[in-house]
């Protein structure tokens, strides 16, 4: 039995597995709290493994070590140096800051099960401008998101089995599809503590074994830094680009780590715990799984150059595609009896760290269409269990123009995931994270934020950046904050009754 065919029984069994999952969970999702939040009802583990997993995405497996793996050229290392820790510490703050207060508040607040629905409760916004343009941004960038995470699926079952692109595309996108379409929240949850473990290990295991491979830690380094022409070795400024790269430059990279406190998928996660005590310890485990996996995933693009270079000629190590690294270790590593097996498993890392975001990013963007946007328009007039089902028509059209978005072979996952994050990042985080510590902000400063945060994105991204190389995300997210605080200042003071909210809110046990 070839080694391929061993690769794909294993994948076929993973996927057995998680459509099984949905199945299960479908005949316990009977109402949209169910669907979206698991009835507020995840433990501690399901609550950490399942946002870091929804967070990461095929990035971390992908994105992070193709960057890395240019090694000195265009700043690779460097640039995911920053970029990796940039994420980490912005894992913890919004674990440390946000987390906790956002569980509570979106209960106290009518028991809010989206984002969107969360800010018009918390501001008690009758015009509704806030929950309709929050859902529109929601639309915007998790279609890009959910493209680049199909992308990712497309890449591995092209590179694995040898599959054409676009028909790899389609397979990755039904499968994807098939267990959110069922399960909604629980079943993603469920499935993203199996697939954080997965990725856990993964990552953490193919650096070791390939520095074992070439006969030790220095003799590995020193490989990779003759492939980058650097004779002395990597240092501090080969690492960090410190001296080679400007101090802006290295703000504008580490301000990656600015995207957590508005990201959906992520916060959504915080909002189902079963308690809000139960953050602290989510918050270890969160906290002690992104730094392994992010510091593991930069390694891997460096000595993942390193090793290629021992069994392909120059010249097709310099043409090979960087964020498919991973795969091709797994490949060259793990071959024969046994080896398959185990290369399997790994290769089932990918998939799986594409599928939990993937499938987050489905569940979000479907409960914008259906309970921020239908369930405005029809008010009374449409049932829960319509609701329900509006939602899981949703994931299937949200699916069908991100394959679409996808179709293009040279997508990168990496560009996608960063234009995406910026986006999510600058038009929800200074609203969600002031609006957990600001009393005086009022419902006109949140929507005049939202809506300077994400445009600017698009504006920056599209007709700045080409001329000015500054990551999105920072100039976007000041001009947010500054909208809200101007805004809310020059406008009429919260009414007293979100103040007491507001108040009570903070006198409640945490």
């Amino acid at each position: 039995m070839s080694d391929v065919v061993v690769h794909g029984i294993v994948l076929g069994l993973y996927l057995s597995f998680m459509l099984g999952t949905g199945i299960y969970f479908y005949t316990r999702s009977k109402s949209q709290s169910d669907y979206f939040l698991g009835g507020r009802n995840l433990n501690v583990w399901v609550t950490s493994m399942s946002a870091q997993a929804s967070d990461m995405s095929g990035w971390l497996l992908m994105g992070l070590p193709g960057t890395a793996f240019l090694l000195s050229t265009n700043g690779g290392m460097a640039e995911a140096f920053w970029t990796a820790l940039g994420l980490a510490i912005g894992t913890y703050l919004n674990w440390l800051i946000l987390a906790q207060r956002l569980r509570k508040y979106s209960e106290h607040a009518g028991n809010s099960i989206t984002i969107p629905t969360y800010l018009e409760n918390r501001f008690r916004d009758k015009t509704h401008l806030i929950k309709m343009i929050s859902a529109i941004f929601i639309i915007i960038f998790f279609l890009i998101y959910t493209a680049a995470q199909f992308s990712a699926g497309a890449k591995l079952f092209n590179a694995v089995f040898g599959l054409d692109y676009n028909v790899a595309l389609l397979i990755g996108a039904v499968i994807i599809v098939s267990y959110t379409f069922l399960g909604g929240f629980l079943a993603v949850c469920w499935t993203d503590l199996v697939q954080g473990i997965l990725m856990f290990f993964a990552i953490i295991t193919l650096p070791i074994i390939a520095v074992i491979k070439l006969g030790g830690s220095q003799e590995t380094f020193a490989l990779a830094a003759s492939l980058a022409n650097i004779p002395k070795g990597f240092g501090l400024v080969e690492w960090t680009g410190i001296g080679s790269m400007g101090l802006l430059s290295i703000i504008s990279i580490a301000a990656w780590g600015l995207g957590y406190f508005g990201q959906p998928h992520i916060l959504s996660r915080f909002m189902g715990i079963k308690h809000s005590k139960d953050i602290k310890p989510a918050r270890r485990i969160a906290t002690v799984w992104v730094f392994c996996t992010l510091g593991a995933a930069v390694l891997l693009g460096v000595i993942g150059k390193a090793y290629l270079s021992t069994v392909v000629s120059p010249e097709i190590l310099s043409s090979m595609d960087g964020e498919k690294v991973f795969i091709y270790m797994v490949q060259n590593l793990l071959t024969g009896p046994g080896f398959a097996i185990i290369a399997g498993l790994l290769l089932t890392a990918i998939l799986a760290a594409i599928m939990s975001t993937a499938d987050s990013q489905l569940l979000v963007t479907s409960s914008a269409i259906s309970e921020d946007i239908c369930k405005n328009i029809f008010k009374s007039r449409i049932t829960d269990k319509q609701l329900v089902w509006i939602s899981r028509i949703s994931v299937l059209v949200i699916a069908a123009i991100a394959v679409y978005l996808a179709s293009d072979t040279n997508s990168s996952v990496f560009s996608l995931v960063a234009y995406a994050w910026a986006g999510f990042g600058a038009a929800f985080g200074p609203a969600i994270l002031m609006s957990l510590y600001w009393k005086r902000m009022n419902w006109q400063g949140t929507l005049a934020g939202i809506l300077a945060g994400g445009i600017t994105v698009i504006v920056w991204r599209n007709l700045i950046k080409p001329y000015f190389n500054l990551y999105e995300i920072l100039p976007a997210f000041v001009v947010s904050v500054i909208f809200i605080i101007v805004v809310s200042l020059l406008t009429k003071e919260p009414e007293e009754e979100i103040q007491v909210e507001y108040d009570a809110f903070l006198k409640a046990d945490l």
